[in-house]
């Protein structure tokens, strides 16, 4: 699965598409999380679409999983470079060099890295105020926001600003004539900066009176800019409202911390108000609803987020958080198991949105809370006493089909009861079903230790399958519990028997093949064989008897030597 999801996300990413790209290898990381290489695929998406934070974070855990992997370094070193840390660029692509010298992606890295450090100036005393402004993805989520700069991103050479800014925010005086530049100011730091209209004059200097022609300086052709973009009193209407939201959902954050959940619903409603087209906002106070145990609201607010973020085109991973809070609602209201199922289903709807581990774990509760109330609905020990007497007459007839269905019936109606159990295993060994009947045996012992016919059902099911060792182990383990028991003192007499038959070698070359065959996929016995210990004590019952008969004295030794016989490996003449 985490295969394919991976090579999903590399088709994505080769067609351009990273956003899906980033979305499959998310996908194959909760399924693979230790995988290296979804890490350092998924920083390389991030950083193509410019989401260099997390392309960092990736690229370190890439390190973190593979330290002596190049690649790893490469990525790292191109994140940093991406945030303007060049300094740290250098080192790392140094550091991927160490471990590969000849890999020319790093050289190359470093090269370029090394190349924007020196053409980088060193912050001098005066150096630009905003430095803080531009850092950060923050930045790109605020012009996303704006719907004037929005449109401004999709303009090669403003984005093209934008980044150099960001990589050296002192370079915004080179800029700042582009009105587009000024307006994206504005945005980042919430204030109303005037920009120039489109028929607006400027004096030429600073002198009042313009020079003669033979006295002014050479006439420069003027370099085509933008017309700058009138901003209308709607547009700035909107862009108060947003900032006026934006505070009010911060001062609901502040008082959900202090648990003050009436003060907080009340900003987040005016914050909705003020805003209908982030839907974060909805999503805290369905939060809120949640913490409140006002599950109806909660699960009405989610909806509506979802509705609502559908419309806008939003983030997955908003909607994905809206589902995951509608189905932790949805769980905290159920009552009986049926009321789950809508539960897991939002859960599950979620999970298609973006994979977060934490839907994940709360849609595996969610259906382990389910069958646990299944049980607790159905259990009745009337009932079920009643389904086994059925079982119990089918068994005696021989009709062992119709004794498992009432048995298991008998099951649902009580799963502790340890006598069904054992009587399914019985239907389940007449049947052939040696496989089911073991595990129903073993689930008897486990159920009650001290049942007497758990062992003997496990004992007669190993036995069966010819496995005489184990179905020995089995038969006087139930010893321990009842001494004088007949149908277990039988049973370790059968096993010596076959057991002794194996080590005389009175078996069939067909027989002995076919335990050998089975032996050989016993992982106990591939353990003993792969010992080298053990395989010199072989050679030594071969070829040194002397050493052979130290050997004999070492029970943990005679009991694996024993294990080989009984399986046909080996036979003692």
């Amino acid at each position: 699965m985490a295969e394919e999801a991976k090579a999903k996300g590399n088709a994505a990413f080769s067609s351009g598409d990273f956003s899906a790209a980033i979305r499959h290898f998310s996908d194959a990381i909760a399924l693979a999380p230790t995988n290296h290489v979804l890490y350092s695929n998924r920083s390389a998406a991030n950083a193509s679409l410019q989401r260099y934070s997390e392309a960092l974070a990736d690229a370190k855990k890439t390190i973190e999983l593979k330290p002596d992997w190049s690649k790893g370094y490469s990525r790292l070193g191109a994140a940093y470079q991406g945030l303007g840390q060049l300094d740290d660029a250098v080192s790392a692509y140094k550091q991927g060099l160490e471990i590969d010298p000849n890999n020319q992606a790093l050289k190359s890295g470093l090269a370029d890295a090394q190349a924007a450090a020196s053409r980088a100036p060193p912050p001098p005393m005066g150096s630009s105020p905003f430095v803080d402004t531009f850092q950060g993805p923050e930045m790109w989520t605020k012009l996303t926001a704006d719907p004037t700069t929005r449109a401004y991103l999709q303009q090669p050479d403003f984005l093209k600003m934008m980044q150099d800014i960001q990589r050296n925010p002192n370079n915004l005086n080179i800029y700042l004539k582009d009105p587009r530049v000024m307006q994206a100011l504005g945005v980042l730091l919430n204030v109303k900066l005037r920009t120039p209209p489109e028929d607006a004059e400027f004096p030429e200097s600073s002198s009042p009176e313009r020079k003669r022609p033979a006295e002014s300086d050479p006439v420069k052709e003027p370099e085509p800019e933008p017309e700058p973009m009138e901003i209308n009193e709607e547009e700035k209407e909107a862009k108060e409202r947003k900032a006026k939201a934006q505070k009010e959902k911060e001062a609901g954050n502040a008082a959900y911390k202090k648990k003050d959940f009436e003060t907080a619903i009340q900003h987040y409603t005016k914050a909705i108000e003020l805003d209908d087209e982030d839907i974060s906002f909805i999503t805290n106070r369905a939060a809120v609803y949640l913490e409140m145990g006002q599950y109806e609201e909660c699960i009405k607010d989610c909806d509506k987020a979802v509705e609502r973020g559908r419309e806008l085109r939003s983030d997955f991973k908003m909607i994905a958080r809206a589902l995951t809070r509608k189905g932790t609602a949805l769980v905290k209201m159920a009552k009986c198991s049926k009321d789950y199922d809508s539960a897991i289903e939002t859960f599950q709807k979620a999970l298609t949105e973006h994979r977060n581990p934490d839907t994940l774990k709360k849609l595996n509760e969610a259906e382990k809370a389910k069958k646990d109330l299944e049980q607790q609905e159905h259990f009745d020990p009337k009932l079920a006493d009643e389904e086994r007497e059925k079982g119990n007459e089918f068994f005696k007839q021989q009709k062992y089909p119709e004794a498992v269905k009432h048995y298991t019936e008998s099951l649902r109606r009580n799963p502790r009861d340890a006598r069904t159990y054992s009587n399914r295993a019985a239907c389940y060994t007449k049947l052939g079903a040696l496989p089911e009947g073991l595990k129903d045996a073993e689930k008897c012992i486990e159920l009650d230790p001290t049942f007497s016919k758990g062992y003997t059902r496990k004992g007669a099911v190993q036995f069966f399958m010819k496995e005489y060792d184990k179905a020995l182990e089995t038969y006087q383990g139930g010893l321990k519990h009842d001494p004088s028991n007949q149908e277990l003192l039988d049973g370790v007499r059968r096993c010596i028997e076959q057991i002794n038959k194996a080590s005389r070698g009175d078996i069939s070359p067909e027989e002995l093949k076919e335990r050998q065959a089975k032996a050989m996929q016993d992982p106990e016995i591939q353990n003993i064989l792969s010992d080298p210990v053990m395989r010199q004590v072989l050679i030594d019952f071969q070829e040194n008897p002397k050493a052979a008969q130290e050997h004999t004295k070492n029970p943990q030794v005679m009991s694996k030597i024993q294990k080989l016989v009984t399986a046909g490996i080996v036979q003692l003449r």
